[in-house]
């Protein structure tokens, strides 16, 4: 493992001796449907301030224009916009903390599946639609609003967490969950810290089962 810190930033890798496996994950599905799914709460929020590089962050600055503030979205742009400009309905990485503390199988390791922010909550596609809302830290905290844009894993997240979880986070059992994560942006600024409260507001089309 290395480790470098500078003005509170931190690079780490650390190489497992095994990834978790499919059946492994399988078998973790009932302690992640068992996720709240109205009211929540916000584990960790994490800056990329380089590549490379993350800061786990005691307090974050969410702003409707720069997402999570000091982090790099904007300037790492996006495929899916013509002119590769960042995509705003991508502002947001969000993660389920329980697949993630699983699969880092180290708190330090949790940080390189590249989100900003890992809750304890369903995520799924049935729980969660598109344009449902998250209001952080109470009614006048920051919101953020799921979008329709997918977050898929890529090559990194292989590396970091193994072919098969890969395979289980797009496969049948989660894709619908969303396991990946979602991708969200900011509607209302605010001031977000782990151990906040995620309260679910779904859009009027979509009520709550």
């Amino acid at each position: 493992m290395t480790r470098r810190e500078e003005t509170g930033r931190v690079l780490v890798r650390r190489v497992l001796r095994s990834h978790r496996t499919v059946a492994e994950l399988t078998a973790l599905l009932p302690e992640l449907d068992a996720s709240p799914r109205e009211v929540g709460t916000l584990r960790a929020v994490v800056r990329r301030p380089a590549p490379g590089e993350r800061e786990v962050l005691e307090v974050g600055h969410l702003d409707v224009a720069e997402g999570l503030v000091g982090d790099t979205w904007a300037a790492r742009g996006s495929r899916r916009t013509p002119d590769g400009s960042a995509h705003p309905d991508m502002q947001l990485n969000l993660m389920n903390h329980r697949l993630v503390e699983f699969l880092a199988q180290d708190p330090e390791r949790e940080q390189l599946a590249g989100d900003q922010m890992f809750l304890d909550l369903d995520l799924s596609h049935d729980h969660l639609p598109a344009w449902s809302e998250l209001h952080i830290g109470g009614p006048e905290g920051a919101v953020i609003v799921v979008t329709d844009q997918p977050h898929n894993g890529c090559g990194k997240f292989i590396a970091r967490f193994g072919k098969d979880a890969m395979t289980f986070v797009n496969g049948p059992e989660g894709k619908p969950r969303r396991l990946r994560g979602l991708c969200a942006r900011v509607v209302r600024p605010g001031l977000v810290r782990p151990g906040d409260e995620v309260r679910v507001v779904r859009p009027a089309a979509a009520p709550a089962e």
